[in-house]
């Protein structure tokens, strides 16, 4: 069969155009090399819970019509991200808000007492302009706050010292001068009942659906069988990495099922000492707690989250935009603006970080311009 498009990859920015094309009524392949579709937002239930394979996935967003949008193919909770902080056995409230300060600073009361505090620790930057991360931080939110809940955790995320990371990485910190633990400012926020990987099956209903398959495997079989191809896979692979490799940022995961009710009272801790190899500790069933039968059993799942060093064959999951992989993805788009077929979306298609609302707006705007 031939078909209008081949989508390389299933997960959500191709879930999101093959629901615009096959609405059209265009014929569409899906092929990816995992064994599953959702790529990186699947989840898969296991003992009644639902757990987020690659790490926690909260939707959020400003846009009221992504937010019909998803919610049009899937009930939401009401989930609100509250994570927490554990440095050196001390928990702390994220995002950096009157609870957080006043944990910190023992004689931080008002809102007034935590800005002055602030001020005077980020005093040291006075007149300099920040010219890596760790100055960045400092001036923003001063020592404190950087040395237990910034450096380790940026370290062990990004696998270089602070001091060697740009500082456009935090050109804003979250300060809030409230007692709001919500991680997110943006007006909609929820998780999927059941999952996001419902969501992307009924994004691909009429597609055919090859999975187990590596587009690089036969490139010339895949070009022969549509009129186009959207291809969100790493660019730098595409071009047989003729100016060399990007960047990217790899994750391990160590999942555990544990005999007990309730682990750490919390779906997401982050662990911000430089001691402790994982960055988190994300425990599944606290994602639905309106799912009582999964809150009630007496097995929780969690899961460590351990950055790594990529290289060839390891999952990509964060670019590293600094300034010597910008300039060579530059190269790389040039050669991709000039392919006729082949069109390049998706994090790793477009050497970019998007959000789930910001996946699916980039989808959309792509299909305008098809059509």
């Amino acid at each position: 069969m031939h078909y209008d498009y081949l989508l390389v990859g299933a997960g959500l920015f191709n879930a999101t155009l093959a629901n615009i094309f096959v609405s059209k009524g265009k014929k569409c392949l899906v092929i990816d090399k995992r064994s599953h579709i959702a790529g990186n937002i699947f989840t898969e239930n296991l003992d009644g819970i639902n757990v987020h394979k690659y790490g926690a996935h909260i939707f959020h967003t400003d846009n009221k019509d992504v937010w019909n949008y998803v919610n049009s193919l899937a009930e939401f909770n009401r989930y609100t991200n509250c994570p927490v902080a554990n440095y050196n056995g001390t928990l702390y409230n994220l995002p950096f808000n009157m609870n957080t300060f006043a944990k910190i600073w023992s004689d931080v009361i008002t809102p007034e007492d935590a800005q002055k505090r602030i001020t005077e620790q980020a005093a040291e930057m006075a007149g300099r302009i920040p010219q890596n991360l760790e100055e960045q931080a400092i001036s923003l939110v001063g020592r404190d706050i950087y040395e237990r809940l910034i450096k380790g955790y940026t370290e062990k995320q990004w696998g270089r010292k602070c001091t060697e990371l740009p500082a456009s990485i935090i050109k804003r910190l979250p300060v809030r001068l409230t007692f709001d633990n919500n991680y997110f400012n943006d007006r909609y926020q929820g998780i999927p009942i059941g999952g996001y990987t419902q969501i992307i099956e009924k994004m691909l209903e009429g597609c055919d659906i090859q999975l187990n398959t590596d587009f690089f495997d036969d490139k010339e079989k895949w070009f022969s069988l549509a009129d186009k191809i959207i291809y969100t896979c790493t660019i730098d692979k595409y071009f047989d990495y003729q100016f060399g490799e990007l960047e990217y940022r790899s994750l391990r995961f160590e999942t555990e099922t544990l005999e007990k009710t309730n682990f750490q009272g919390n779906a997401v801790i982050n662990y911000t000492d430089a001691e402790t190899p994982y960055t988190r500790i994300i425990e599944h069933k606290h994602f639905e707690p309106e799912n009582k039968a999964a809150m009630e059993k007496p097995v929780t799942i969690i899961t460590r989250e351990y950055p790594a060093t990529w290289k060839k064959g390891d999952e990509p999951y964060y670019a590293v935009n600094d300034e010597r992989n910008s300039v060579l993805y530059a190269k790389y788009k040039e050669l991709a603006d000039k392919q006729d077929k082949v069109i390049f979306g998706g994090r790793l298609g477009m050497y970019r970080y998007f959000d789930m609302d910001d996946t699916i707006i980039a989808a959309w705007e792509m299909a305008k311009k098809l059509f």
